[in-house]
């Protein structure tokens, strides 16, 4: 059995309690949310929430706002859920991974369609020794 960190562990743990309750969020004007990943200090005390959004520049921004003004009652109900001796302090990072990926696949797909296809040459099927 190979052994983790704790605060390994108890990033996973806090990543998916996270993920529910910001689903349960209800308000209309952020996006569709996605609690990417969650780092944690080895003291337990602060935890980096990163996230994602699918919806318009709006809603990514507008779910920024939300997130940064119901932090307390995220980390309230985290300390509710999760039975830890200290709930860590929780900041939340918007993950720009995913729009860079998505340009990085755009360029890719740019490079690819703009170059002129060369077809190998046959070999000689009786190469000389």
């Amino acid at each position: 059995m190979q052994s983790y960190k704790r605060s390994v562990r108890v990033a996973e743990l806090i990543q998916q309690e996270l993920a529910n309750i910001v689903r349960d969020i209800k308000n209309r004007e952020i996006g569709f949310t996605t609690i990417t990943t969650v780092t944690l200090t080895d003291d337990l005390q602060t935890a980096r929430a990163f996230y994602s959004v699918i919806g318009t520049e709006e809603e990514t921004q507008k779910t920024a706002v939300v997130l940064k003004a119901a932090v307390k009652e995220i980390r309230h109900e985290l300390a509710v859920r999760l039975n830890l001796r200290r709930t860590p302090t929780l900041e939340f990072v918007f993950d720009e991974t995913p729009v860079k990926a998505d340009r990085i696949f755009e360029l890719l797909e740019k490079i690819k369609s703009e170059e002129p296809i060369h077809e190998k040459e046959p070999e000689d099927e009786n190469p000389e020794n």
